[in-house]
C-alpha cells in the first residue's frame, strides 16, 4: 500500500469525462458552486476533455464551463472519426475517467432492452477509454435498474469487463436524498481503482442525511412558487394538460422530496403542489441541485431533458470529495 502524501502542493487531478450531458457530474467534481445557501468548495479536479452526443447538452456545457467539450458519437471518436478538424483529441493520459453511460435501457421505467440495444452497449466505449488512458481511478454512474437487469447478469458483465483491465471494481446503490438532493433518485455508482498502481478498493462516502432530515420541496423550490414566468432564468414550464394516472401527471408534495427528474418526460413533468402549472425547468434544476446561475440552452423542452439526464451536482460533489481523499492518500 502506498504511503499517505501531503497535499500542500495543491495537486490537481486531470479528468476525462464521457457521456457528460450538460455537466452535472463535472460540476460536482469541479465544485465551487452554491445550492440552497450552502457552499460546495472547489475540488482538485480539472476537466481536460469532455464528450456528449447531444448538441443541446454540449451547448449548455460549453456556456457554463471553460472546459473543452467534443460533441459527437464516442464510438466514432474512438475510431478516430472526430466531428470536425478542430475537435481536441482524447488525452492519452488522465488521472480519472468519469462516465454516466446511457441509462434508459436499464431503467425500471423504460423498455429494459439493456445489452440488446445499441445504447445499452455504450458502456463498452467507457471500457475502451479506460483501457487506452489507464487512469488511476474511474467513476461510472447508472440507474438502480442496472442491478436487476437480466437477473443481475448485466452488472456482473460490466464489472467483469472493467476488472479484466486490471481494476479493483466495486459498486454501490446510493439514494441521492441522503447527500442533500431533494429528490427520490437512486443511482448505482461504480468505481474502479488501478491494481498496477497498487491502489486498494475504493471507499464510498457515508450519507450526510437520514430520511428524517431529507430536504423537502418547500425548502428547495418554495421561493419560486410565485415568481413570474421568466423572472428567473429557465423559469418556464410545459403547457401539457393533465391526464390523471399517467407518468408525470402526478402532483408533487411540498413537505416531501421530489420525484425522480426524468429525461423522457415529453412535456409531462409533474405538477406543482399549487396545481396551477407544471414544474418549471428551473424548479427541476433546483430539485437536481443545480445552482441558479447554471443556465440551460436552448429551450425549455431541451432543458427538461438535460436536467433529467444529469447527475445531481451535489451527489457528484460528495463522490468527488471521497475520490479526492482517496487519491490524496494512495496515489503517489
Amino acid at each position: 500500500m502506498n504511503k499517505t502524501i501531503n497535499k500542500s502542493n495543491n495537486k490537481k487531478y486531470s479528468v476525462v469525462s464521457l457521456f457528460s450531458g450538460c455537466g452535472g457530474l463535472d460540476l460536482g467534481f469541479k465544485g465551487d458552486f452554491s445550492f440552497l445557501d450552502k457552499k460546495y468548495n472547489s475540488r482538485s479536479f480539472e476537466i481536460k476533455w469532455a464528450n456528449d452526443f447531444d448538441s443541446n447538452a454540449c451547448m449548455t456545457f460549453s456556456k457554463n464551463f471553460n472546459d473543452p467539450v467534443v460533441c459527437g458519437d464516442i464510438v466514432q471518436i474512438l475510431k478516430g472519426n472526430y466531428p470536425d478538424l478542430l475537435s481536441p483529441k482524447i488525452p492519452q493520459t488522465a488521472d480519472v475517467v468519469l462516465g454516466g453511460f446511457p441509462c434508459q435501457e436499464f431503467s425500471l421505467a423504460g423498455k429494459r432492452r439493456g445489452f440488446r440495444s445499441k445504447r445499452g452497449l455504450l458502456y463498452k466505449s467507457m471500457v475502451e477509454t479506460v483501457s487506452r488512458i489507464r487512469p488511476a481511478l474511474f467513476v461510472a454512474e447508472n440507474v438502480k435498474g442496472l442491478l436487476s437487469m437480466d437477473n443481475g447478469e448485466a452488472i456482473k458483465t460490466i464489472v467483469k469487463d472493467f476488472s479484466d483491465l486490471g481494476y479493483n471494481v466495486v459498486y454501490k446503490l446510493h439514494h441521492a436524498a441522503d447527500f442533500g438532493v431533494p429528490q427520490n433518485r437512486e443511482r448505482v455508482i461504480i468505481v474502479g481503482t488501478d491494481k498496477k498502481r497498487n491502489l486498494p478498493t475504493f471507499e464510498y462516502p457515508n450519507p450526510i442525511h437520514t430520511k428524517e432530515n431529507w430536504i423537502n420541496l418547500m425548502q428547495a423550490i418554495g421561493d419560486l412558487e410565485n415568481k413570474l414566468e421568466g423572472e428567473v432564468e429557465n423559469h418556464y414550464w410545459s403547457r401539457a394538460k393533465m391526464f390523471e394516472g399517467t407518468q408525470g401527471n402526478s402532483v408533487i408534495s411540498k413537505d416531501k422530496i421530489g420525484p425522480t427528474m426524468r429525461a423522457e418526460h415529453h412535456g409531462n413533468i409533474e405538477f406543482h403542489w399549487n396545481r396551477k402549472r407544471r414544474l418549471s425547468a428551473r424548479e427541476a434544476a433546483r430539485i437536481q441541485t443545480f445552482p441558479d446561475d447554471f443556465i440551460f440552452y436552448p429551450s425549455t423542452s431541451s432543458a427538461y431533458k438535460q436536467i433529467g439526464n444529469a447527475v445531481p451536482p451535489v451527489l457528484g460533489w460528495n463522490i468527488a470529495k471521497a475520490v479526492e481523499i482517496f487519491l490524496d492518500k494512495y496515489l503517489v
